[in-house]
């Protein structure tokens, strides 16, 4: 039986929203108004007379694929393997690393720390400005944010935090057993919880390798 924590609000706030991962061109997208870039990208997603965007990293080995028409110029769209495109798996994947970071050495606690912000967790406080960047439009209820937003900048920095972190990602293997096991909206087993970090590993080395591009995540 799983136990359960009072609620963080950042994770409830993203219950039942689902998470679409991009990769596009920042200059690009500067020299759009600001207040149609989300626009811009949903509609590269979802493209006209659907609700349904299209089958993202389909068949692709590396999770990454060009959406139809225009957008495949200046973006690209992850598929990730690990979820089912909820947002949920990535808020309690962040919870989990709050709750279980204070019990890791801090040669591991720090890369680890860098890589997630702005991704998994303090997406509001650590995003180096990308969420500015994608302002919503005011009057607009459809387009009024972005879950994440990574610009080009903060990216090489992540990368190299990864390549510091995942040969340590066994070291938290007790921590969490300690912290997260059994308990309700957290990753189900440490195996998940790797998994899913692993993915990110891999967005975030791909992302960083195109200069001058960055991540962005819409509901």
């Amino acid at each position: 039986m799983l136990r359960s924590r009072q609620a963080d609000p950042a994770y409830a706030a993203v219950m039942g929203r689902d998470l679409t991962l991009l990769m596009a061109d920042w200059g690009w997208l500067g020299a759009v108004p600001a207040e149609s870039r989300i626009e811009l990208l949903e509609d590269a997603v979802w493209p006209s007379g659907t609700d349904v965007p299209y089958e993202a990293g389909h068949g692709r080995d590396d999770g990454w694929s060009r959406p139809p028409g225009p957008g495949s110029r200046w973006c690209a769209v992850y598929g990730f393997s690990t979820t089912t495109g909820a947002h949920a798996p990535h808020a309690r994947a962040g919870a989990a690393w709050a709750d279980l970071r204070s019990l890791v050495d801090a040669s591991v606690r720090e890369p680890m720390d860098a890589f997630l912000d702005g991704l998994l967790r303090n997406v509001d406080q650590a995003s180096g400005g990308g969420r500015e960047f994608f302002p919503p439009a005011s009057a607009d209820r459809w387009h009024r944010h972005v879950l994440l937003a990574c610009p080009p900048e903060v990216l090489p920095g992540k990368a190299r935090a990864w390549e510091r972190l995942e040969p340590r990602l066994e070291e938290l293997r007790g921590p969490f057993t300690a912290a997260c096991e059994g308990w309700a909206g957290r990753p189900d087993t440490f195996e998940d919880f790797v998994a899913l970090l692993r993915e990110w590993g891999d967005v975030t080395g791909t992302a960083a390798a195109h200069r001058g591009w960055g991540l962005v995540g819409l509901p």
